[in-house]
């Protein structure tokens, strides 16, 4: 199968967001949480308003780009492979990684007594129903492979639907996307009550209007590069600007805050999201280069790896950036991101290198990923 070139810079631009999502959290989250946002939140200063909406709201599209991309490659699956051969093969590249780093999140912050022992065994002996205390990052993980369950069922639809038809699909999830603010302004609405979440428009929300789009736009969308650009360039501005004001509005400093208030345009499936989402997505399809730079295809390849383990390097970067060096929230924070970004980098590399490596993070490595490597050190 052909690498898809600009897919290599998604997955780079995305996985360096999410590091650059969690950097922010370390300026609003409110006293005694941890690495990440806790149920509230609060703001110190002016200027750290002003930066963790820019910083944080921009980086909002990571997790809907991840997860166009899987379903970009993956959906719908191929002619003739059956449903347990495609689970299979995803159980097989994302589990082992997933699971060890459960374990991994689970005990080794004992080592510097982030958690204690009690904590940790109460982590563990829950790691087949949910994430660790530490790793609330890996809340993805549990939609994503939702995503993946899915695919079996949708694919025999997305094999024969028209374009019109997917469009519409596409529609109502765009106004399925609408629904948290209208709720906030309105109420319960379209069935919405005590007893009932299961509203009108549940069936077209959530993830799967992103992979149905993933699909739409590699199946259908056949717009010249500079319609893709000037509408992408549309919606990335528009859906930004909403993003980042979506929270700065609200996030009043020394009060403290609700974080699901706070953050209602942050949430992924929100439309100012899709905006963001689909015209960044439509600006990496403009990238026509036949092959991907070698550096791209390894951190490329690297990124699972990278992302299940940046954590670890993220509180240590804080402490160093923002704790002893006492950087402002416009320089720490982008600071903190490149520094994890690269931290995780390396680690993965020297690991892509050692025997079983796809057990750890996830990808046993290109040969033009490791020639990378090589240059790249």
């Amino acid at each position: 199968m052909k690498r898809i070139v600009f897919l290599d810079y998604v997955r780079v631009f995305a996985c360096f967001l999410v590091m650059l999502v969690h950097a922010a959290e370390n300026f609003y989250g409110a006293p005694g949480s941890t690495d990440m946002a806790g149920p509230q939140s609060l703001l110190l200063s002016e200027a750290d308003r002003l930066w963790v909406s820019v910083y944080d709201g921009f980086s909002r599209m990571s997790v809907p780009l991840f997860m166009i991309v899987s379903a970009f490659l993956l959906a719908p699956m191929k002619e003739g492979q059956s449903a347990v051969e495609f689970y299979r093969r995803r159980a097989l590249r994302i589990l082992p990684p997933f699971l060890l780093f459960m374990v991994l999140y689970s005990t080794l912050p004992m080592l510097w007594g982030q958690i204690d022992s009690e904590t940790s065994a109460h982590d563990l002996s829950r790691l087949l129903l949910n994430f660790p205390t530490l790793a609330g990052h890996f809340w993805f993980m549990y939609p994503l492979i939702g995503l993946y369950l899915f695919i079996p069922m949708i694919s025999p639809w997305l094999a024969r639907v028209s374009a019109k038809e997917e469009r519409m699909f596409i529609w109502l999830f765009a106004l399925s996307t609408c629904m948290p603010y209208l709720n906030r302004w309105c109420g319960e609405l379209w069935g919405q009550c005590f007893w009932n979440e299961y509203h009108l428009l549940w069936y077209f929300s959530g993830y799967l209007g992103y992979l149905v789009l993933a699909h739409y736009i590699r199946v259908h969308l056949n717009w010249s590069t500079g319609k893709r650009l000037a509408v992408g360039s549309a919606l990335t501005a528009v859906g930004a600007v909403w993003t980042i004001l979506s929270f700065y509005v609200q996030a009043v400093p020394g009060v403290l805050h609700e974080t699901p208030v706070l953050e209602i345009g942050w949430s992924f499936c929100t439309i100012n999201c899709l905006m963001l989402t689909a015209g960044a997505f439509l600006l990496f399809t403009c990238i026509q280069k036949e092959r991907t730079p070698r550096v791209i295809l390894q951190l490329s390849d690297l990124s699972y790896g990278m992302y299940l383990m940046h954590i670890f390097w993220l509180g240590m970067w804080t402490s160093v950036l923002k704790g002893t060096a006492g950087l402002p929230s416009v320089a720490a924070i982008p600071a903190i991101a490149v520094c994890t970004f690269l931290s995780c980098w390396l680690s993965c590399l020297v690991i892509s290198w050692l025997p079983g490596e796809k057990w750890v993070i996830g990808t046993a490595g290109t040969p033009a990923s490791k020639s990378a490597a090589v240059s790249a050190a």
